[in-house]
């Protein structure tokens, strides 16, 4: 592929729009609906069929639960303005009841398009013998499973709730499932409302017994309703429905908190609490029941969804079936590094050796692992410093900073405990390493620290050399596996004297001076940021080549688009991979003209971010300056995070990320959607004859040379791009 393929099209005829269509906040896209956008992409990857069944499922899975945590965050924040009586407008001028009513339009499309997806992908399911049977379809042997089922593993954690004047209506929590009952006592014919809230803890699908290779499931609330008798004997069923709630799940936390962890674990039972934003209630329910059930929650009728079939979609990843690989991607074993393998697996000497990029998920995340595990045992490391921002329960890479400080090593770890919905899963890490004897720091209560930067010291001959790790993704070794991002290993004693300028001002409050090589936010990462985007600007204005490539999740802050904006009217041509939020409108002539957006959704998820400018020598050069970021350009990334972007100075460092991880992304057609001036985004699937279109994700898996001795870095790698940059090994950073 050469450059000129990739870029072909890149820049179709812009859109001449009237200026007050251009002008002030028309100049933006909307965040809300952007995100709507994105998760409108995501559940369409359901209906793709180029993408195996099962995986296709996990899709829609996927788009319910993040329309859920949409709505318990974002939508929650624009009601508590609309309550507050606040009409501030939004970068591109709807006030919070504006923007409310649009989101409800388009998330009611959204979850009706998600029932009707569920139906098609059902009949498909059942083609392959995986099935949810109805109640009416039962076998006496499955009536015989299911009531054992129901005594040994349901029947116990169940508590019927009846709701009169002396038994008043229950709490139900976040995501809170519950059955809705209205009874008739048989013997004299006595009415009873009743509510049967079912523990989170329960799957949502029982097994049914089958043939070889079948797969056949009951939904839970058929089987409560199965088995009502033995909840409610004597009572008839006279009516039912099942509901969900969404509560707001928004953390405030005390500014002047005297014990942050503790602070944190009260507003988690906050947020527990916190008010109903949301009421999915099943088609049809009785009238009694709704009413009962919408005074009780305090819910209007605009916050009630009527749900014409699944209630809960989220919960069908449950149905991704082990036992079924075939319907699912092909295995996919990340590479390790051929580097660290020449060095019979020491992470030390192969980052001496030079620079080591590696790109997740096709390089292994075991090696950032190995590399704490590594210092912890080496009696030559003396201290340790990590940030952690997410990671999994039960952490690797928390055990290896335990280990460390139990063996007597300084270990300072930084916890931020604002990590949305990880905020118990941190508070745990962080008591299980002070247990260990590190010493645990949490940041400021005003930013949160998404910085992605670990340190190891260690006494090298008469001298301390400093290994540092920069990642654009969280130390979080599972979903490592679906993310691409990028892990950056050196010992260049100007990165490892920054990073340690960073740790210093996490704990220590003090505003780094002289960083070398790195800008961080909220200091000086936004105006470098603007700072590079005008030069490549004076770049074009002096008639040499100006480009901007830049690869991120989210694009929403305004000074930014507006530096890209002014950089596009002097002539810098702008490629833009965002994949979900973007508030950039391309393509519009007299605006926005030479900038292209493109967001790609596929088998992983895209989450490194990466810009690189042409430095008056276009793209890619070796005159090209590149960045990797732990930062979307977001204003919270901007102004209210610590946050680093890290340049690469390294020859074959700048070559892996801009001849073929960037080109490989503005290549890529099979998952790509291009975002059109009037917010809308295409993508063509259409049969074509000739070569199958480039899927960027499936090139990276196939090609394991690119990997070589860290993404690409043999200088045998095969390019995606003619324009030659220098490969040869460079020294070993000092």
């Amino acid at each position: 592929m050469t450059q000129a393929d990739f870029l072909k099209s890149a820049f179709p005829a812009p859109v001449d729009l009237p200026f007050a269509e251009t002008a002030g906040s028309a100049r933006y896209f909307n965040r809300e609906l952007s995100w709507l956008a994105f998760n409108w992409r995501v559940l369409d990857e359901a209906g793709n069929p180029a993408v195996p069944l099962l995986e296709r499922l996990r899709f829609l899975s996927i788009s319910a639960a993040n329309l859920d945590e949409f709505y318990t965050v974002r939508v929650a924040g624009l009601r508590a303005l609309v309550r507050t009586g606040n009409a501030t407008l939004s970068e591109d001028g709807r006030s919070p009841a504006e923007q409310l009513h649009l989101i409800n339009a388009d998330a009611r499309k959204l979850m009706q398009t998600q029932q009707s997806t569920f139906n098609r992908l059902r009949r498909e399911m059942e083609v392959e013998d995986i099935c949810i049977v109805p109640r009416s379809k039962l076998t006496a042997r499955d009536l015989k499973h299911l009531e054992a089922h129901f005594l040994a593993n349901v029947f116990p954690v169940l508590s019927p709730l009846a709701i009169d004047p002396a038994h008043p209506f229950p709490f139900i929590p976040n995501l809170g499932f519950t059955l809705a009952l209205d009874l008739e006592r048989r013997s004299d014919h006595r009415g009873l409302k009743a509510l049967l809230p079912v523990p989170q803890q329960i799957s949502r699908f029982v097994p049914l017994p089958g043939r070889p290779g079948e797969h056949r499931f009951l939904a839970l609330e058929e089987l409560l309703l199965l088995h009502l008798g033995m909840l409610f004997p004597g009572y008839e069923d006279k009516g039912h429905c099942t509901f969900r709630v969404l509560r707001d799940s928004d953390l405030e936390v005390e500014d002047e908190a005297e014990d942050l962890v503790r602070e944190f674990e009260t507003a988690l039972k906050r947020r527990r609490r916190g008010e109903v934003i949301r009421l999915k209630l099943s088609f049809g329910a009785p009238e009694s029941l709704r009413a009962l059930i919408m005074e009780e929650l305090a819910v209007t009728e605009d916050e009630v969804v009527e749900v014409k079939g699944l209630l809960g979609v989220a919960d069908l990843k449950e149905l991704i079936l082990s036992a079924r690989k075939d319907l699912m991607w092909p295995a996919f074993t990340p590479r390790v590094p051929e580097r660290v393998e020449d060095h019979d697996g020491d992470m030390f000497a192969a980052i001496r050796q030079k620079d080591m990029l590696l790109h997740h998920p096709y390089e292994t995340f075991d090696m950032v692992i190995r590399f704490l595990e590594q210092a912890a045992r080496d009696p030559d490391v003396l201290a340790i410093k990590q940030t952690l921002y997410r990671t999994s329960w039960d952490s690797p890479i928390v055990s290896a900073l335990c280990e460390a400080a139990e063996a007597g090593k300084s270990v300072t770890a930084l916890v931020e405990l604002k990590a949305r919905f990880d905020e118990a899963a941190n508070i745990r890490q962080s008591r299980r390493l002070e247990r260990a004897g590190a010493h645990v720091v949490y940041g400021f209560v005003n930013y949160k620290t998404h910085a992605k930067i670990s340190t190891v010291v260690r006494r090298e001959g008469d001298h301390l050399v400093t290994y540092t790790h920069y990642g654009t993704g969280n130390y979080h070794p599972i979903t490592a596996r679906i993310y691409t991002d990028l892990s950056f290993f050196t010992c260049d004693g100007a990165l490892g004297r920054d990073a340690t300028k960073v740790f210093n001002y996490l704990s220590g409050y003090v505003q780094p001076e002289g960083l070398e090589n790195l800008a961080i936010s909220p200091i000086s990462l936004k105006p470098r940021l603007l700072e590079l985007i005008a030069a490549e600007a004076d770049h074009a204005r002096a008639g040499r080549p100006a480009e901007i490539w830049a690869k991120m999740n989210s694009l929403i802050e305004t000074d930014v688009i507006d530096a890209l904006y002014a950089a596009s009217q002097a002539g810098v041509k702008i490629s833009l991979v965002i994949r979900g939020i973007c508030g950039v409108r391309p393509g519009i002539k007299g605006l926005s003209d030479n900038i292209r957006v493109k967001s790609i959704v596929g088998r992983f998820l895209e989450h490194s971010r990466i810009v690189c400018f042409g430095n008056g020598a276009g793209l890619p050069s070796a005159k090209a300056r590149v960045f990797f970021s732990s930062a979307d350009w977001m204003g919270r990334n901007l102004t209210r995070r610590v946050e680093t972007l890290v340049e690469a100075l390294n020859p074959t460092v700048k070559s892996q990320i801009l001849t073929q991880i960037m080109a490989a992304n503005l290549g890529d057609e099979a998952q790509s959607w291009v975002l059109a001036p009037d917010g809308s985004y295409h993508r063509d699937l259409a049969p074509r004859e000739g070569p199958p279109r480039f899927n960027c994700h499936q090139f990276f898996m196939e090609n394991p040379s690119l990997s070589g001795r860290g993404t690409a870095g043999g200088k045998d790698a095969p390019r995606l791009i003619d324009t030659k940059l220098p490969e040869a090994d460079v020294p070993a950073a000092e």
